[in-house]
Parts: C-alpha cells; sequence; structure tokens
C-alpha cells in the first residue's frame, strides 16, 4: 500500500474545545458513554426532535418520525424516559390518551441537539466531499 498524506493540521488552541479524555486514571469516567449510548442510537435523537415543538402522542410521533417502527418507537421512548429526558402522561379517558414530553432534563439537551443539526447543515456537503475523495484514494490504492 502507497504511503498518502492524512492531511493532519495543527490547529491553535482557539479553534478545539478543551476537552478531557475519559478512561484516565484522574478522571476516570466521564458519564459520556452513557450519554452516548442513548443519543448514539439511530432513532432517540429524532424523537427527541419532535417532541421539541411539545407533546406529541404515539402516532403522531411515528408518523413525523420517518421509517421508525412501532417497536422500535416504543423502545424509543421507553428509554429515554428511563434516562429522565421524556415524560409519558396516561390520561383516564376512553380510549386512553397517551402523549409524550420532554422533561426538563431532555429540553436543555434539546440546545446540544440544536447545535448539532447546526454544525451538520454546514459540514454535510464537505462531509460527502471526503468521503468521495477517501473512497476514491482508497480504490486507486488497491
Amino acid at each position: 500500500m502507497a504511503a498518502t498524506n492524512t492531511a493532519v493540521t495543527n490547529r491553535g488552541s482557539d479553534d478545539v474545545a478543551e476537552l478531557e479524555p475519559c478512561g484516565e486514571n484522574d478522571h476516570p469516567d466521564c458519564g459520556v458513554r452513557d450519554v452516548l449510548d442513548r443519543l448514539g442510537d439511530k432513532w432517540s435523537v429524532l424523537v427527541i426532535v419532535e417532541l421539541a415543538s411539545g407533546p406529541r402522542r404515539f402516532r403522531e410521533l411515528q408518523q413525523a418520525v420517518e421509517g421508525i417502527s412501532q417497536r422500535m418507537l416504543t423502545l424509543t421512548v421507553r428509554r429515554l424516559e428511563r434516562d429522565g429526558l421524556v415524560l409519558r402522561t396516561v390520561y383516564p379517558t376512553v380510549p386512553v390518551r397517551v402523549d409524550y414530553r420532554l422533561t426538563s432534563m431532555g429540553a436543555d439537551l434539546t440546545h446540544l441537539v440544536k447545535a448539532l443539526v447546526d454544525w451538520s447543515s454546514v459540514h454535510r456537503d464537505a462531509m460527502v466531499q471526503a468521503r468521495e475523495d477517501y473512497d476514491r484514494r482508497v480504490v486507486a490504492d488497491v
């Protein structure tokens, strides 16, 4: 395989957030793994985005989150509820009415989700281009 330039650049400290790595002796568990386990799945962030505009019934969520099955939505809202991000309210009506809304902790998270959405909007085209460039280089090296 041919040596390639990985285009690593040295950036000043103003360009990069100051982060402490998890798993080091003086910083053994920063808790980010638990958060990433929840938010790193395929559906949780999309459900949070939908709930950011207010309470939703199950079917409304299912229709709003394209491609999610009933089972996956059920598992996702249960996990979000278990983590304290979503509140499930059952109303004593016939038929029973259930809605889902963000808790205050879930609402706090929407600011970070918005930042991620904004970042992805700005960088999406560059990421697509980078993937295409990478794929061309890898094919050329084979």
